[in-house]
């Protein structure tokens, strides 16, 4: 197939737009002499004649006018594609993304997603949240362009094939309730809650904590009651079944009838934003990345 320079229609247009070469050259500030040879250019590569050259000027042929119908329809098609092109990347339009999991997406996605579309309302913007895995997985099937993710110091993320950005760091607190002993303290160690009971996530990332700051402190802790969530979790803390661990990030609605104690040597995990690293973000998660730095960053002074 044939394969021809779009300048060259440029050229031939404004021939017939002038009825002259001479003309043509100079709207085009070329010569008289290269305005002929990108013609003479491109009737080779279309394989007809396209102009009749006349005393008083040049005139297109019936395959010249064809041609320039369709360069006509070339440069209407350019422009329009400039112009969505441009929306994209003035956001005025288009899709971003987003991943989470649940103890962000109940505080810190929240701010993020009402702060951008302030910014781009005409941005739609998609979330879904699940665990590290399945965000992950999501990730590499392009299903999302961006997602919060989290890690600890003990099983830092290290994947070559991600882009971390830290946003922030949310440290581990105790819950009690609130007639505890502890509940008007500053701050509690781990060491001397060892004749506790706890209430504990079944199965998920903070009973590792759980286990990890009671072994480094010289005891296993006594688990009372597993639970689904951390309202539930905070049920349980507040009926005096025990007391727990959870992320400060996890306690947005903290209930009246517990209290959150700053825990000494507090595990912290990292808030990460994670991209593809061999994935040119859009100019819409361009945009988010901004505003999840700002919003992270006014959490942490706060």
């Amino acid at each position: 197939m044939a394969i021809f320079d779009l300048h060259r229609l440029h050229v031939l247009r404004e021939v017939g737009r002038t009825g002259s070469l001479t003309s043509a050259a100079a709207s085009l500030s070329f010569t008289t002499s290269a305005v002929s040879q990108q013609v003479a250019k491109l009737e080779q590569e279309m394989g007809v004649v396209l102009i009749e050259r006349h005393p008083r000027g040049v005139v297109l042929t019936e395959a010249g006018h064809a041609l320039l119908q369709y360069a006509e329809d070339i440069d209407r098609t350019v422009e329009a594609a400039r112009a969505e092109m441009g929306e994209f990347a003035g956001l005025r339009r288009g899709q971003l993304r987003l991943g989470t999991f649940p103890t962000v997406g109940a505080s810190l996605m929240p701010d993020v997603v009402l702060a951008f579309r302030a910014r781009h309302p005409d941005v739609a913007v998609t979330v879904v949240s699940a665990r590290r895995d399945g965000l992950l997985e999501r990730l590499r099937r392009r299903e999302i362009e961006l997602t919060l993710l989290w890690d600890y110091p003990w099983q830092q993320i290290d994947d070559p094939d991600l882009t971390l950005v830290r946003l922030m760091s949310d440290p581990t607190v105790l819950l009690v309730p609130r007639d505890h002993p502890a509940a008007e303290l500053r701050s509690v160690s781990i060491d001397s809650l060892r004749d506790q009971e706890w209430v504990v996530r079944d199965e998920h990332p903070v009973a590792d904590v759980l286990s990890r700051v009671c072994r480094d402190a010289g005891f296993e802790p006594r688990i009372a009651f597993a639970a689904n969530d951390y309202q539930e979790t905070q049920g349980m803390v507040a009926a005096g079944i025990g007391i727990a661990l959870a992320p400060k990030l996890a306690l947005t609605a903290l209930r009246p009838d517990v209290v959150a104690v700053p825990l000494a040597k507090s595990p912290k995990r990292r808030i990460l934003l994670a991209h593809l690293a061999n994935r040119r973000l859009s100019p819409a998660a361009q945009q988010a990345t901004k505003v999840f730095q700002s919003i992270a960053k006014e959490r942490s002074s706060s």
